[in-house]
């Protein structure tokens, strides 16, 4: 919890919000306010889109490449457990809270406008960031370098505020989610999804292949 507490907060102040700001503004978490419009350079929607589809397809590749036989292929189906609970958690957030998002309004109160308004919570980052918690609880401790793998979710939210696309309080509940989801399947006994399909999966390409 204090790592989430720190990346969060650092989240924060990457996207420009001191205290005052935090005062002043609006939505459930009294921090929300439209950021200076920036769709350019590390910060464009392409890139935001190129990491939330690398990521599916890291993790769906390793999983079933790898299969379950080993640590790291375990933590693989993990870390799509995670990814998969994630965004269904947020889908249901996005339904239920029906948010207009910055691009849409100045007004950060806006709930309860539509089905088709889903600002709340981030989906993205919640995805991106259930797929690395498992990498990080599994191996954090003994490779610290691993850690590095929360500057994904980090990016992710200051991108997705910087385009407009996520309040502050939308990016900090989805990350929230997201950890946690990755908490839950990390401590499971063992991964949910690869449970509900056949033994192959299980076993993974590279040992069917190898010698």
């Amino acid at each position: 919890m204090r790592r989430l507490f720190v990346v969060l907060t650092l989240a924060l102040a990457c996207v420009g919000l001191p205290p005052r700001a935090a005062q002043a503004g609006g939505g459930p978490l009294g921090i929300d306010h439209r950021v200076a419009f920036d769709n350019s350079g590390i910060w464009a929607r392409s890139n935001q889109k190129f990491l939330m589809g690398a990521t599916v397809v890291s993790v769906i590749g390793g999983s079933v490449v790898l299969g379950d036989q080993d640590k790291l292929g375990d933590t693989f189906w993990r870390s799509l457990d995670s990814l998969a609970l994630s965004a269904a958690v947020a889908q249901g957030g996005k339904w239920i809270f029906q948010r207009e998002r910055p691009s849409q309004t100045a007004n950060p109160d806006e709930f309860f406008k539509g089905i088709h308004n889903q600002s709340f919570p981030s989906g993205e980052v919640a995805a991106v960031s259930g797929a690395v918690t498992p990498f990080v609880i599994e191996y954090g401790r003994d490779h610290p370098a691993v850690y590095a793998l929360e500057l994904l979710p980090l990016y992710d939210s200051i991108a997705r505020v910087k385009v407009r696309g996520h309040w502050q309080s939308d990016v900090l509940v989805g990350w929230a989610i997201g950890t946690g989801a990755g908490a839950w399947a990390a401590h499971r006994q063992s991964p949910l999804i690869i449970g509900w399909l056949p033994h192959g999966f299980t076993v993974g390409f590279v040992h069917h292949f190898k010698p």
